[in-house]
């Protein structure tokens, strides 16, 4: 079997996270844009916030060379995730599954395309996103659910003790139309609010809202884990104000349906499903004792998303790992945390889950 080297060790960040980089030869790395390749870690562009902190070539470690993995056309199942909470769960299972192919991406489209292409059998996705790829096609079923809540809001100051002190404010988040924006947008209506109340200003990456907190200090954010623990490292001031998967709860304490914040679920392909249930079942109990191992060691479960490029400090990654959300819920857990989810999200937006709820068809459940 082939073997290649499954993950970059060198980012570039001012914060020390997630930034690109380009293998340029097995066993070192190149902080440069590039095609993704068929390790397990793919390349993004710099941004401006972006510095050459840490973009050194190194050597990989013991960590990443035991995450060494084989090609993908010889493993058992590919797997894609994105660089975040959602990998960060995953780190155990990548050091102890050397015959599963790993690829992470930063943008969740990369995944999808990926999936419909029949180039990766299973991914983990924003909710919202599996809903979307379900309606359009149906080929795909929810197998897990692997992050709840990682959504914040950080602020200086105590004047923000309720989403309802967000009027007349402006708040720095990613991308329109994103799992962050319909979240609190739905959180604001929930509490009197609308979209005119608030000024949203969108930017297209997480580090782009850190950048700003960073250079003003009266600034508002909304930001997903570990990119918390990066903005409040750069400004002292800054703290959470808000924890979205708490309003969340609590907006929906009067629902017949109550549903948790579900950030990320896994589907898999279900041409995949039918000819290797025993791969899936397979990945699902690897899954459940990586994400639980990832919540019980932070320390030693840091150093390996450190290792495979994740994050870039294992101190951050220690220190955002409590709220990142990290879990696995199958059955009817997944089910009840997600469906409602949806519906709400549905509720406010049609669009933001393909159009329509799910079905039923969609969760897989008793495979297990």
């Amino acid at each position: 079997m082939k073997k290649v080297t499954a993950f970059c060790l060198a980012l570039t960040m001012a914060a020390g996270l997630l930034a690109g980089c380009g293998t340029s030869k097995e066993g070192t790395t190149a902080a440069t844009t590039a095609e993704p390749t068929t390790a397990a870690a793919t390349a993004a562009p710099t941004t401006a916030a972006e510095t050459t902190a840490a973009a050194t070539t190194a050597a990989p470690t013991e960590a990443a060379t035991a995450a060494e993995t084989i090609a993908p056309e010889d493993a058992v199942v590919r797997i894609g995730s994105l660089k975040g909470p959602t990998s960060m769960g995953l780190v155990s299972m990548m050091q102890n599954n050397p015959d599963m192919y790993f690829q992470m991406e930063n943008a969740a489209d990369a995944l999808t395309a990926a999936i419909a292409n029949k180039e990766l059998d299973i991914a983990l996705v924003p909710a919202n996103v599996a809903a979307i790829l379900y309606n359009k096609t149906t080929n795909i079923s929810v197998i897990d659910v692997n992050t709840l809540s990682v959504l914040y809001v950080v602020a200086s100051g105590d004047s923000i003790q309720s989403v309802s002190d967000l009027k007349g404010k402006t708040v720095y988040l990613t991308g329109k139309g994103t799992t962050p924006d319909y979240v609190l947008q739905y959180l604001l209506k929930a509490n009197g609010l609308s979209a005119e109340d608030v000024t949203l200003e969108y930017k297209s990456e997480a580090t782009e809202v850190v950048s700003v907190l960073a250079q003003d200090t009266s600034a508002i954010g909304l930001l997903p884990q570990p990119f918390v623990t990066v903005a409040c490292s750069q400004n002292e001031n800054l703290k959470v104000v808000l924890d979205l998967g708490e309003e969340w709860t609590a907006a929906q304490k009067d629902s017949e349906t109550p549903s948790s914040l579900v950030t990320g679920v896994t589907i898999v392909r279900n041409e995949f499903l039918e000819e290797h249930s025993d791969v899936v079942i397979r990945f699902m109990e690897e899954h459940e004792k990586s994400a639980a191992y990832t919540n019980e060691h932070p320390a030693e479960a840091a150093q390996m998303i450190a290792d495979l490029g994740i994050v870039a400090k294992a101190p951050i990654a220690e220190k955002a790992i409590p709220k990142c959300g990290i879990t696995y819920l199958d059955g009817k857990d997944m089910i009840q945390a997600l469906a409602g989810y949806l519906q709400a999200l549905y509720e406010q937006n049609p669009a933001s889950v393909g159009g329509e709820v799910p079905s039923t068809e969609m969760y897989l459940t008793g495979l297990r």
